[in-house]
């Protein structure tokens, strides 16, 4: 019975043994398969995570800011032509007067 006991405590540390070791060697192979993906990447001139977060947040405050400028000038280009409408009617009884005058003057 003890020789059997003894046969199962050494099979059980060779089995802990083996589990160990593969356990390092799983931590291995996954260390060189991401640098192997991480080279890939780098060869294939792809962006990183934080890079793409980068661009993507200045492209949206770079909308943002176009779409402020163009509320902007329409309200100039509104504002503009409320000046002008005015300007125009301003001018225009000077220059009906002028036309009345011409077709006194005929």
């Amino acid at each position: 019975m003890q020789t059997q006991n003894r046969l199962f405590d050494d099979l059980a540390r060779v089995a802990s043994g083996a589990f160990h070791t593969l356990g390092g060697l799983r931590e291995e192979i996954e260390l060189r398969v991401k640098e192997r993906v991480e080279r890939l990447a780098a060869e294939m001139d792809l962006v990183t995570r934080e890079e793409f977060d980068a661009v993507s947040a200045m492209a949206a405050k770079a909308r943002e800011e176009q779409e402020t400028m163009e509320a902007r000038i329409a309200g100039l280009e509104e504002r503009l032509g409320q000046l002008e409408g005015t300007a125009a009617s301003k001018k225009r009884p000077a220059s009906s007067r002028s036309a009345a005058r011409e077709r006194d003057d005929s």
